[in-house]
């Protein structure tokens, strides 16, 4: 929320993307060094992993201490000078005067103004209380469910299962592949969030969803083939469709989850939101951690049947309800749900309607460096 909140309007949705993209260095770490210990033979085999696991979050403590306050809570707070001087450090070289600083402080200003003035943005029930909001939150609860329960949850948390049942048993043959793997998510996930702007959400989350129906079909018809016929090709092809079953996922499920779930929200909705999409994730991590294990261990590769169905069920859902909002302000997407004539408003009272086409094609060097008259002509070039 906080990367989404701060982050300068062009780059915002790439930074927000990659903000849940870069867990997967944490993973390549933990990959390989327990590969590396794979063959101590003492408990430091298990202790050394353990360990390192602690180091990121002593350094998390620390750094947390010096990131800035969200300017959206600032004003929320009454406290405008101090989100417009937030705003300005990290937008326009600490320029206060910078018309686009101007432009987002009054749209946040009027956008948070009319939060307060509705009753339906008041606590818990507000989820709910409108038609706009309700769709939100199906779309927030939906892509939370499916980042865990599209066969990634399956293949990840019991990927030595879904190895023993093509034949691959050897410990540090799977540590390896799982080592390589996690390297291969990284790539296409943070190539895939400096793509938002450019593809989409829609295009993102229907070619990843297509993607995933595709390949992990033909895992489970692999599969099937080495259970039932002994074909070392189709085990070894598994394994292939494994990574490239990855690769669509983390086109759109790794970067956009996160990201998509914030930017839908107005920012009265958006920590409440949040805390729901945290909570069904964590809801279906716990059917994936009871349920899987045991269905792999009585149907085997049978199973994967059942998310190939629900694989097909998730892109049409995706069709039909995720919303493009791409180049549009976090303020600028209530239009997409609650109307136009929340837009309006929120729009209407700044006053700058040449400053608030032009900002989406700003760059960092077009930043406070210039005086205000400097800025308005750059705009103007554009």
């Amino acid at each position: 929320m906080l990367v989404t909140e701060i982050s300068y309007p062009t780059y915002r949705a790439q930074l927000t993307s990659l903000y849940n993209s870069l867990w997967y260095t944490g993973n390549i770490v933990a990959s390989w060094t327990t590969f590396g210990t794979s063959n101590i033979s003492t408990t430091w085999s298990w202790r050394i992993p353990s360990i390192l696991q602690g180091l990121p979050s002593a350094f998390q403590f620390f750094l947390v201490l010096l990131a800035p306050e969200s300017p959206r809570w600032l004003i929320s707070k009454g406290k405008d000078a101090q989100a417009l001087k937030t705003l300005a450090y990290y937008h326009a070289d600490g320029n206060e005067l910078d018309p686009l600083v101007q432009y987002e402080f009054q749209e946040i200003k009027a956008a948070i103004d009319l939060d307060k003035q509705s009753a339906n943005n008041i606590g818990w029930r507000s989820l709910v209380a409108t038609p706009g909001n309700r769709k939100r939150v199906i779309i927030i609860v939906a892509i939370a469910w499916f980042s865990q329960w599209s066969g990634n949850g399956l293949v990840s948390f019991y990927l030595n299962k879904v190895f023993d049942t093509i034949g691959i048993t050897s410990p540090t043959v799977q540590l390896l592949i799982t080592g390589i793997l996690a390297i291969w998510n990284l790539f296409w996930a943070v190539f895939a969030s400096f793509l938002v702007d450019r593809a989409g959400r829609r295009v993102l989350f229907l070619t990843s969803a297509a993607g995933m129906v595709v390949f992990f079909s033909m895992q489970t018809v692999c599969s099937a083939q080495f259970a039932l016929h002994g074909n070392t090709a189709a085990a070894h092809a598994v394994i292939a469709f494994i990574f490239l079953f990855y690769a669509a996922y983390d086109i759109a499920f790794t970067p956009l989850i996160v990201s998509y779930t914030v930017e839908i929200l107005p920012y009265s909705l958006r920590a409440k939101g949040f805390n729901v999409f945290n909570f069904v994730v964590s809801l279906s991590l716990i059917f994936n951690q009871y349920v899987n294990p045991i269905a792999l261990q009585n149907i085997a590769w049978k199973y994967y049947i059942v998310y190939c169905c629900w694989l097909a069920f998730e892109f049409g859902f995706l069709y039909f309800m995720i919303i493009e909002t791409k180049n549009r302000t976090l303020e600028e997407t209530a239009a997409l749900f609650d109307g136009e004539d929340i837009s309006k408003h929120v729009t209407g009272i700044i006053g700058a309607d040449e400053i608030r086409q032009d900002h989406k094609d700003y760059d960092i060097k077009d930043g406070g460096a210039s005086t205000p008259e400097e800025k308005l002509e750059s705009t103007q070039k554009v």
